[in-house]
């Protein structure tokens, strides 16, 4: 290999940070500016070496790229669903990387008529995003938002669907989302706090006004709080709602009644959560309420929202984590978990019937789909499992017929999920506590303790990333690659309590978990520490940081997307977005019981001068959900203390935020750079 230039070196001006009579040393502290000419010189001068260290797989990159997208059917479109007399759909035609939005009235067989081509709104801008659609209930506008910069700052405007005109009203810093009162002149929208994106504000805007004199129907005034508005499925209610980690509150209005003032449903309680789906004359609760830790569904008069009215129509259950339900005219489903298996569980109003799907594997994802409509006998769900692509399926109540409307296609000609094997096996945590992990690999790899493993995981907010097909995924399983995620405490896999005993002072078992799943996989000979790689995101970047601190010496290599690694600091910033929010997962480090724990843990505190696996770091400059500045002061760290000599790379795209690349196929180039990176160090090239 040809001589690599010199790693950039980020220059040290010492800034200390002081709090409970601790001071922290923080060299790094001004890379936190991106307005800074030298921050971003500094940041190109980490793409320019990773693009020179990397420069040797540019054409496997491109021929990774082109065989992820060859698996892709480029011309393709969503299952069309029905709401308020229109058939919606979602299409993508060859050669274009965005979505094009469209409905045909009562038939599938009618013309159809293009809301929205994301190809023509998207050519001015490095990245694009359309947020929500909302459709005026007498079908003739929509609201929609876009974001041309990726910091979720949304502007929504308003489109006639009938003469395609564009309405002059444009709505500036928005979440994205809105919603209609039923008199199809009156706009509902949450608008974001300037500097911390905190989405504190519910608007009323009447159609054709001035922005300026749009009326504030609500604050969240509380900063760990966010609010938002949406309206019932039955279309009777306007639902404003107040979520922070443990509790949630709701106002309620009849939607033919825009002007007049919302109603408190239940008012907040620390600890108490809850959510309301509206049917007939009564509203359904699901809810932690008299220590329901898993969840359990109540009901109560739309005229007595308070929870002493509340009264149990589906009881807690120890083993058994209530998820969703949806409602239809003769039936509800409910969404459950057991045993961390998703679960749909079909129950008539009548009382008569009350049975579940069956699903057989250990391996697999099912969850309800795009169900808008209550007069329907037919409940749409989505399936698919490790070695299974996706389909979606339309479930008849009567009949008990399934149908499926579409698989997910796998092109290319090569894809047979007869030749993979996925299984769910248990590690054994330091505390004795069992961790399941789903793996999926080719049916021709060995098992002798020389593949190659990518282990995933995340471990945050009760976030459950359950076992999915990807046909992206396939590029590493056709190389030998093993792909295992690690359902790990933190999640709610295993119910409620898997997530509490992963936050807060317990928050090290995330780690810990995911470290003893790691020795569990070199133990069973599915790989050995020279050939296993690990991946997060976000706070599963944060997971990252945490697992090479403590245990580098098992990874060959990590790879840490846009990761949260500064918690102390950003924790202590009530002005970074987010921030204030997250006490009830993190703690707050103003408290000092909880700044030593966090300090324990947070990977930027506790990089030391040692050797650290090979790295790849990515980030956005615009990301509002883990600024640019926390990986960036942790590459540079690490660079200034590792004794190693293997890889460390940061790339950095200069153009979009925490969800990365805006296009279907730009993404595509992100993971292909991922992949080579991992592929490069195990010595595969084609």
């Amino acid at each position: 290999m040809k001589n690599l230039k010199q790693a950039p070196v980020a220059k040290k001006i010492p800034h200390e940070l002081k709090i409970h009579n601790d001071v922290r040393l923080d060299n790094y502290f001004w890379l936190n500016d991106r307005e800074n000419p030298d921050v971003i010189a500094y940041l190109q001068a980490e793409n320019a070496y990773t693009k020179d260290v990397m420069t040797h797989t540019e054409d496997f990159q491109k021929s990774l790229f082109e065989e992820m997208k060859a698996r892709i059917k480029e011309d393709d479109s969503s299952v069309p669903y029905k709401l308020n007399g229109y058939w919606y759909m979602t299409r993508f035609e060859k050669g274009k990387d965005y979505p094009i939005y469209t409905r045909k009235k009562e038939s599938l067989d009618a013309e159809e008529e293009v809301l929205f081509d994301c190809n023509e709104m998207a050519k001015a801008h490095a990245y694009f995003k359309l947020g929500g659609i909302s459709v005026s209930p007498d079908n003739t506008m929509a609201a929609f938002s876009t974001d041309i910069v990726s910091r979720r700052q949304y502007s929504i405007q308003i489109k006639n669907l009938v003469t395609g005109e564009i309405y002059s009203d444009k709505i500036e810093n928005t979440t994205g989302s809105c919603t209609w009162g039923n008199d199809n002149k009156t706009l509902f929208y949450s608008r974001k706090d300037d500097v911390t994106l905190r989405s504190h504000k519910i608007y009323r805007h009447t159609i054709h006004t001035n922005i300026a004199d749009d009326v504030e129907v609500f604050h969240e005034e509380d900063d760990t709080f966010n609010t938002y508005i949406y309206k019932t499925k039955s279309r009777k209610y306007l639902v404003i709602g107040s979520s922070s980690t443990l509790t949630t509150e709701y106002r309620i209005l009849n939607a033919d009644t825009p002007q007049a003032d919302f109603k408190l449903f239940q008012k907040r309680e620390r600890g108490l959560e809850y959510a309301i789906s509206h049917y007939d004359d009564a509203f359904y609760i699901i809810t932690n309420k008299d220590e329901a830790v898993n969840f359990k569904l109540q009901k109560t008069s739309e005229k007595t929202t308070e929870k002493e009215h509340w009264v149990d129509v589906l009881p807690h259950r120890n083993n058994v984590l209530l998820e969703d339900i949806d409602i239809f005219r003769d039936y509800y489903v409910v969404s459950e978990r057991e045993n961390g298996l998703n679960r749909l569980r079909i129950i008539s109003w009548s009382g008569d019937e009350d049975y579940y799907l069956p699903f057989d594997s250990e391996t697999y994802t099912a969850y309800t789909g795009s169900n808008p409509e209550f007069n329907t006998d037919v409940l749409r769900y989505s399936y698919n499992a490790l070695t299974t692509p996706s389909s979606v399926i339309d479930y008849n109540f009567k009949t008990k017929q399934k149908t499926v409307l579409k698989e997910q296609e796998v092109l290319g000609g090569t894809f047979n999920k007869e030749n993979y094997k996925s299984e769910r096996v248990w590690a054994t945590a330091r505390d004795g506590v069992k961790v399941p992990v789903s793996l999926v690999y080719n049916k021709n790899t060995k098992l002798d303790g020389n593949a190659p493993l990518l282990l995933y995981a995340y471990g945050s907010y009760g976030s459950t990333i359950d076992p999915y097909f990807s046909s992206i995924r396939l590029s590493l399983l056709d190389r030998g690659f093993i792909y295992a995620i690690a359902h790990i405490r933190g999640g709610e896999y295993l119910g409620r309590d898997w997530y509490e005993t992963g936050k807060l002072l317990q928050k090290k078992n995330t780690f810990y978990d995911f470290i003893d799943c790691s020795k569990y996989l070199i133990q069973q000979q599915y790989t050995s520490s020279s050939h296993l790689y690990a991946y997060g995101g976000s706070a599963g970047g944060l997971l990252m940081g945490a697992i090479i601190n403590l245990n580098p010496e098992l990874y060959k290599g990590v790879i840490a997307a846009v990761p949260f690694v500064d918690v102390v600091t950003t924790m202590l910033d009530d002005s970074i977005p987010l921030t204030t929010g997250e006490y009830d997962e993190w703690g707050n480090p103003n408290d000092e019981t909880y700044y030593d724990y966090i300090k324990s843990y947070s990977p930027y505190d506790n990089v030391e001068k040692k050797a650290y696996p090979n790295m790849l770091v990515t980030t956005g400059l615009h990301d509002s959900q883990v600024q640019y500045w926390e990986p960036a002061k942790w590459v540079a760290k690490l660079r200034d203390l590792k004794t190693d000599k293997n890889k460390l790379l940061f790339h950095i795209d200069m153009d979009s935020g925490h969800g990365g690349a805006s296009g279907r196929f730009e993404s595509l180039k992100e993971v292909a750079l991922e992949y080579a990176f991992i592929l490069d160090l195990e010595g595969i090239y084609v």
